[in-house]
């Protein structure tokens, strides 16, 4: 982990220089776009639709909002690893290569340790072993099977299993690395329409590593930031602290988001919530979430995992943020960048997920 303290300031130029630092070791993702998510998320649900059950009960008896979305999709799922968490890994490592004195003092031969309940341990084990050093991960029991075997026998670092608690992330910069090629890269793809770039981008929000840093990318920009988190078992203490200004330090869920299953940290949180550089949170339940998921598969034929999508179930499915988009957004409309955060999931629990 990068301590705060003896590291640059977190801004948006910082976050630069970390994908100076990273550029070589990482994929330029693509954003892409889709027409049929756009109309859906540009379409009032019908009243049946807010009434069913595994809809949020809150939306019962509602005006269906009528936002106006262009949505954009930042596909990290085809990172390296399957996930954007091989960012902030390999600035980790490459942070700590630069350290005074690391490999004289044998740095190198006792290997970096994590705790991780499966993206990020897959990220630091292929960090460390590029660099040729030992990596040591603390998994949760409960990580899913192919996170364990990708990070222990793909990636060959020593994986020790532990309870589901959650230790503090690497400091956000690297995170956001995504979230300034997002904004180029919509700017690249939109210079031949109306579109002048990103209105807002809403990301998954787990242990706030990635929102973070996205936000860090956005300061200054005008470009708002938005948090997604699945309602399950209490997993959106991130929505809950944010509005009521205290931050929620445990979370147990098994919500089948299973990435975004940890507590925010003190470092995202000072950034989500303390600067204000995130705009607002919202959540979705479970049954959203899977189907934002099957729409992704057979529209967009994208594999990604759970979590990963539960911004994009926020945009077709939360009445709160349609209707604020509605609102603020008018005729004109957002273009909203969307984070797929990973893409690792088995066949398996896809089966038992739509059986």
């Amino acid at each position: 982990m990068a301590d705060p303290s003896t590291t640059s300031p977190l801004t948006r130029a910082s976050v630069q220089v970390a994908h100076d630092l990273i550029r070589s070791h990482i994929h330029k993702t693509p954003v892409l776009t889709n027409k049929t998510l756009t109309q859906l998320a540009s379409t009032p649900r019908t009243a049946a639709d807010l009434e069913k059950e595994g809809s949020n009960p809150e939306w019962k008896g509602r005006t269906p909002a009528r936002p106006v979305l262009r949505l954009w999709f930042k596909c990290e799922n085809l990172q390296r690893i399957g996930a954007f968490k091989a960012r902030g890994a390999f600035h980790a490592i490459e942070r700590l290569k630069q350290e005074p004195g690391w490999a004289e003092s044998g740095g190198r031969e006792k290997g970096v340790i994590t705790h991780s309940s499966g993206n990020h341990a897959q990220a630091l084990a292929l960090a460390a072993r590029t660099n040729s050093i030992p990596a040591y991960i603390i998994m949760p029991t409960i990580s899913a099977p192919p996170k364990i075997a990708a990070t222990r026998d793909t990636y060959g670092a020593t994986v020790v299993f532990s309870g589901s608690t959650s230790v503090e992330r690497e400091a956000a910069t690297a995170r956001g690395t995504m979230g300034l090629e997002l904004q180029d890269q919509v700017l690249e793809q939109s210079s031949s329409s109306s579109s002048a770039g990103l209105d807002a981008i809403i990301t998954p929000c787990g242990g706030g590593g990635m929102l973070s840093g996205v936000a860090l990318s956005c300061e200054g920009t005008g470009i708002r930031v938005f948090g997604a988190e699945p309602s399950f078992e209490g997993a959106d203490d991130a929505k809950r602290g944010y509005y009521a200004g205290e931050r929620v330090e445990a979370v147990s869920t098994l919500t089948i988001a299973d990435g975004l299953r940890t507590p925010v940290g003190k470092i995202p949180w000072s950034i989500i919530y303390e600067r204000r550089l995130v705009a607002g949170m919202y959540s979705v339940t479970e049954d959203e979430i899977k189907a934002a998921l099957r729409l992704v598969y057979e529209r967009m034929k994208l594999v990604v995992e759970p979590s990963a999508v539960v911004g994009l179930a926020v945009a077709l499915f939360n009445e709160d943020f349609r209707a604020m988009v509605e609102r603020e957004a008018g005729e004109k409309g957002w273009d909203l960048g969307i984070v797929f955060s990973g893409g690792n999931v088995s066949l398996d629990a896809l089966g038992k997920l739509f059986a």
